[in-house]
């Protein structure tokens, strides 16, 4: 399911346990969520789900539920 291929990415990015990857879990929130991590988590998700983010995208995926929104609009479905 893509909602925990997605908690996957965000865990392996950012260097956390998946536990931790909730829909509040927010940017800068967390040490490990910084500018570098955001990039790397972009770059993954790109890859991962084959899309390309434009950069508002980039720059809007502000949390967990976010990014889940984002990729909506891309097609990508989360149940």
């Amino acid at each position: 399911m893509n909602v925990e291929k997605l908690q996957q990415i965000f865990a392996q990015s950012l260097e956390i346990d998946a536990i931790h990857v909730v829909d509040d879990l927010t940017y800068n929130s967390i040490p490990e969520w910084d500018s570098v991590a955001h990039m790397a988590l972009v770059a993954e998700i790109e890859d991962q789900f084959d899309v390309m983010l434009d950069t508002d995208d980039v720059l809007d995926m502000s949390s967990f539920a976010k990014a889940k929104e984002i990729l909506a609009k891309y097609e990508i479905e989360f149940s």
